[in-house]
């Protein structure tokens, strides 16, 4: 009949709309501010800026490559990189950005930046409560409030962040080796002796093995 699937989906109607006043998951009214909905894990909002051990400055994973300045579709990024070099939280030197800035009136939450981010060092926030009285300079977020802790991305992100943390863990394994083998390849290589020199001639210039 033409009908019946009308009437089935009106007794699915009928179903929600009476387990709304009995059964809480039907609810479909929430009391914002004082009852929120908990955010899946894949919800993004603007993107947060992730540093690692507790000094916010030291620890940035950023080392201003700019790639992400240069893959943003509105340009939101802003990035001046340092002069200097300064060990980050592995000890190496690195670069890092002396201004990082993102407007936020501008982002557009497509998340590239954190795809094309080789460092795992640019990552998408789940806060949404980001209202101002201003329209201009109150929207443009700079390094220091978009800094935030690998603590804080557990606790957004954890399915994610863990496996950010695995692939950076076995990455430096992997340098380590590689590093390791490199240095007992130098040590075992054997030193070419020199060959006495004739009288009257002068000495050749001696060869040291590559480190």
């Amino acid at each position: 009949m033409i009908g019946i699937g009308i009437l089935k989906g009106m007794a699915v109607t009928l179903r929600n709309f009476a387990g709304s006043y009995f059964e809480k998951d039907r609810l479909i009214t929430v009391q914002y501010p004082e009852e929120r909905n908990p955010l899946p894990e894949n919800y993004r909002n603007f993107p947060i800026l992730i540093y690692d051990t507790d000094n916010a400055e030291a620890g940035l994973r950023c080392v201003a490559c700019k790639i992400c300045e240069k893959e943003c579709p509105p340009q939101c990024i802003y990035i001046i990189k340092s002069d200097d070099k300064k060990p980050d939280y592995m000890g190496k030197p690195q670069f890092y950005p002396k201004v990082f800035d993102i407007d936020i009136s501008v982002c557009m939450s497509c998340q590239i930046c954190v795809e094309v981010c080789p460092f795992e060092a640019i990552k998408m926030d789940k806060d949404f409560e980001l209202s101002k009285r201003e329209r201009f300079d109150a929207l443009l977020f700079r390094k220091e409030e978009l800094s935030k802790s690998n603590e804080y991305y557990h606790r957004i992100h954890p399915v994610e962040a863990a496996a950010v943390d695995a692939n950076l863990a076995a990455a430096a394994a992997a340098a380590e080796a590689k590093k390791k083998a490199a240095a007992a390849a130098a040590a075992a290589k054997p030193v070419t002796p020199t060959p006495p020199t004739p009288p009257g001639e002068a000495p050749p210039e001696s060869s040291s093995p590559t480190s």
